[in-house]
């Protein structure tokens, strides 16, 4: 870094000379090596950790997945069931993010087939009210065949709720492994930027090494 002073000119009409600070050219080349260099070595870890958040993810689902033993159905099956768009998984053993997501469309159409497409929520309600119109038929003595025919209706509702339930709960897990199939997708593609955007700092560095040692032999 040098000084010097540049003229000025008073209210007197005085020449008043004001310090000038100049950077040389080998200050500005180390001060952007070096952030260069940081930016290069920043974006490396990011992309180790990206790379290593991407493993973790696949092998997550994968096992996951493997673990539950699910198949789809065969082609012709899913086929004769409208599901043409689901084809193309046929008789797949489910292990990735995709087929978890086909997976859980496919119980998704079975589950609308069940209680007029209600949930296992909306089925919580009529549950209770049915069983609390046997306990209220006990109650007033009705006769066996009423008792028998409110004890089946709740019973019938109870069934299908158990079902919702079950299929809801596994549909939700296998949502949520496609999720994290889809997380680690874009952690991959992220970790290559960031390795491809270290490499041409890692490059650049060593550029502007080159033109540094130059200025100095120059200087």
């Amino acid at each position: 870094m040098t000084m010097t002073t540049a003229p000025d000119v008073a209210a007197d009409g005085a020449s008043v000379r004001e310090p000038v600070v100049a950077l040389k050219r080998r200050t500005i080349d180390s001060v952007l090596i070096a952030g260069g260099a940081v930016l290069a070595v920043a974006l490396l870890v990011a992309g180790a950790l990206l790379s290593w958040g991407a493993n973790f993810a696949d092998d997550y689902v994968g096992d996951e997945l493997s673990s539950q033993n699910i198949t789809f159905p065969p082609t012709e099956s899913l086929v004769e069931e409208g599901r043409d768009d689901l084809a193309k998984f046929g008789g797949a053993f489910v292990d990735t993010g995709d087929e978890a997501e086909a997976y859980a469309s496919f119980i998704n159409g079975h589950l609308q087939d069940i209680a007029d497409g209600a949930t296992y929520a909306d089925l919580g309600t009529p549950e209770r009210a049915a069983n609390a119109a046997v306990e209220a038929a006990k109650a007033e003595g009705a006769d066996e065949a009423t008792i028998a025919e409110l004890e089946g209706e709740a019973a019938a509702i109870s069934g299908q709720r158990n079902t919702l339930f079950k299929g809801e709960t596994l549909r939700g897990l296998l949502l949520t492994a496609y999720a994290w199939a889809t997380v680690g997708t874009i952690a991959g593609y992220a970790a290559i930027a960031a390795f491809a955007a270290g490499a041409v700092m890692v490059v650049l560095v060593l550029l502007g090494l080159r033109h540094h040692h130059k200025v100095v032999q120059q200087a």
